[in-house]
């Protein structure tokens, strides 16, 4: 039976940490039971520079990847860029004929932000990995992004839109390539009010328990 190398100990091992249970963290639990986004338009400076970005970041690309694709990339959204993204929204919208409500919607989602993240998803040439696959790991990264910036004390949100399915507008203002989309745009800066708890899914009624 192989002996653990110099300077190796039993913790250190892969194949035992494998069989280790997790301790209970009641303080994340905690967090995921009563998590609520923070609405966009609630959101106000300063926010996160990239020293206290960067971890949240970190977190967010923990998430799920079948196949260590990493089929998904940031775009790290400051001031300047956002009022680039706004005044874009706006030229596209009327260019294509959008009703003036929508482009200004779109518009705004750029324009009132303290900084955003774009994740973009990545198509990678994997045979041996759907492409919905990677779309899922994309969303689950979206999630990742907004509880990390959340539990680091920041108020976020999630969104999409338009500004975000619009194959052209999204081609030639975040310059993507054919084999990438917006998965969703994270807002993220201080939060100006606690929004309400809101309606939460009935439990018993979307879980059919198999467990005998």
């Amino acid at each position: 039976m192989p002996t653990p190398s110099a300077g190796s100990s039993p913790e250190s091992s892969p194949k035992l940490n494998a069989t280790r249970s997790l301790s209970p963290n009641r303080a994340a639990m905690d967090f995921l039971l009563a998590r609520r986004s923070r609405p966009s338009k609630t959101l106000s400076g300063p926010a996160p520079d990239a020293q206290a970005l960067r971890p949240i970041l970190t977190a967010a690309a923990r998430s799920p990847d079948h196949g260590k694709l990493e089929p998904w990339r940031f775009v790290v959204l400051g001031r300047a860029a956002l009022d680039n993204l706004a005044q874009a929204a706006r030229i596209h919208g009327r260019d294509t004929g959008m009703d003036p409500e929508q482009i200004d919607k779109g518009a705004a989602q750029f324009a009132n932000s303290p900084l955003a993240v774009a994740v973009i998803e990545v198509q990678r040439d994997a045979p041996k990995i759907p492409a919905i696959e990677q779309s899922y790991s994309a969303g689950a990264v979206c999630l990742a992004l907004l509880n990390a910036a959340m539990a680091s004390g920041w108020g976020a949100n999630w969104l999409s839109g338009w500004v975000a399915h619009d194959r052209a507008f999204v081609t030639s203002a975040l310059d993507l390539a054919d084999n990438e989309r917006i998965a969703g745009y994270i807002h993220i800066g201080t939060e100006g009010a606690v929004p309400p708890e809101r309606p939460r899914p009935d439990l018993d009624a979307i879980t059919d328990w198999r467990l005998g």
